[in-house]
């Protein structure tokens, strides 16, 4: 373990998929971890959250699931686990599993861009608006 205090951002993905402009530098606002497979998340989030208590604050499953993989984990959640759950398609656009005010899970449907927004508004990744003006 190291005495890194951000929050970190489960991201499973598979490999040689073509990357985000991810933000995940030491400097980064997020501790972004990578894995290669939605079982291994899975195993993540029982360990990391119940057993270590890490402060998990979302979960990215970024084209490398079936929808029906992205609804085991969903129905697999650790009860102590109130974070985001983002499913993206390979056509980028997804799903978001998000805590309701009374503490029950709301499922939204994203379009490309939304998934876009939600990623640059937490500073997951590199903002489009920065990159174009840079280029």
């Amino acid at each position: 373990m190291t005495n890194d205090s951000r929050r970190i951002t489960l991201v499973a993905r598979r490999t040689g998929t073509d990357n985000r402009d991810w933000d995940s530098g030491r400097d980064a606002l997020n501790r972004i971890i990578f894995l290669e497979a939605v079982t291994v998340l899975r195993y993540a989030l029982g360990s990391g959250v119940v057993e270590m208590q890490q402060d998990v604050e979302r979960v990215i499953v970024d084209r490398c699931a079936t929808a029906a993989q992205y609804l085991d984990l969903l129905t697999a959640l650790p009860q102590e686990f109130s974070g985001d759950v983002l499913y993206v398609r390979p056509d980028d656009s997804g799903f978001m599993s998000a805590t309701g005010r009374g503490g029950d899970r709301i499922l939204y449907s994203l379009s490309g861009g939304d998934v876009r927004f939600y990623l640059e508004a937490h500073g997951l990744v590199a903002q489009r608006a920065v990159l174009e003006m840079t280029a």
